[in-house]
């Protein structure tokens, strides 16, 4: 059974890559940061993000491999992402095919108002 963990911007699989598929592994995690490209990524935001996952396994190191284990690393990694939106490390694909806001609306600076005193 392949075990994993799905959140909104965060996919996890106890799996390596091979091809087009998935192949169940015990000792590898395979982490899919944003597959429906809702957020517009730079270098540095997806290497804070893999460095965080990479501690958080670490952690983990020596336990049981559990959908449980699994699920709580995705959650903690979905709440680093929500808080590099909101730090403006990260921005909405505003170009997306879907528009779906998933962490909040975005921010829009509003043009000066010349009329407003």
């Amino acid at each position: 059974m392949l075990l994993k963990s799905t959140t909104r911007h965060i996919r996890i699989f106890a799996a390596e890559v091979q091809g087009l598929k998935f192949v169940p592994s015990a000792d590898t995690l395979t982490l899919d940061i944003d597959p429906d490209n809702e957020l517009v990524w730079d270098d540095a935001a997806l290497e804070t993000v893999r460095a965080k996952f990479a501690e958080l396994v670490a952690d983990y190191k020596g336990e049981e491999l559990s959908e449980y284990n699994l699920r709580t690393i995705g959650s903690d990694l979905q709440h680093l992402v929500r808080s590099m939106l909101f730090d403006g490390q990260l921005r909405y694909n505003l170009d997306n095919r879907v528009s779906n806001y998933s962490l909040g609306l975005p921010r829009v600076e509003e043009a000066p108002n010349p009329l407003k005193r």
